[in-house]
């Protein structure tokens, strides 16, 4: 049972970063199926920080193997460029199924990871659990009026 109502959710804006189209189709597809609509995809990781400074997104969905910069960079980036206050939880989505790459994307700022390919239940679920949170810890640090 969810404590914050389902629309308060499917408003939230999420992010998308993978360098393959059809892993970007196919989450766009399970993400518009769930009801999400404040949606951003990219393909390019070297756009990654300013699309997050200017989307400003409430989650971020982030493959790890990418050229240019890999999702351990862009971690490491998003850390640097969120405020010591926000709760911007990453759930990242790979292909490498590692106990070092799980370890490694927890430890860089990760709040969740799921391995290639992944259950689409599993991930919808995974997807709201971490806004749900990301709300609450908004409710909290919210200051009184």
């Amino acid at each position: 049972m969810n404590v914050v109502n389902i629309e308060t959710l499917l408003t939230r804006r999420i992010l998308v970063i993978d360098d393959e189209d059809a892993n970007l189709l196919l989450l766009q597809t399970i993400l518009e199926r769930e009801g999400y609509d404040n949606l951003r995809f990219l393909s390019d990781p070297l756009l990654a920080v300013e699309t997050l400074i200017e989307f400003d997104p409430h989650l971020i969905l982030l493959d790890l193997m990418m050229p240019g910069l890999d999702g351990y960079q862009l971690l490491d980036a998003f850390r640097r460029q969120t405020l010591p206050h926000q709760y911007r939880p990453v759930l990242v989505l790979t292909a490498d199924t590692t106990i070092e790459a799980r370890r490694k994307a927890l430890a860089v700022g990760a709040k969740d990871f799921l391995s290639k390919p992944f259950d689409v239940i599993e991930i919808g679920l995974r997807i709201a659990n971490l806004l749900e949170t990301q709300v609450l810890y908004e409710q909290l640090t919210r200051p009184a009026n």
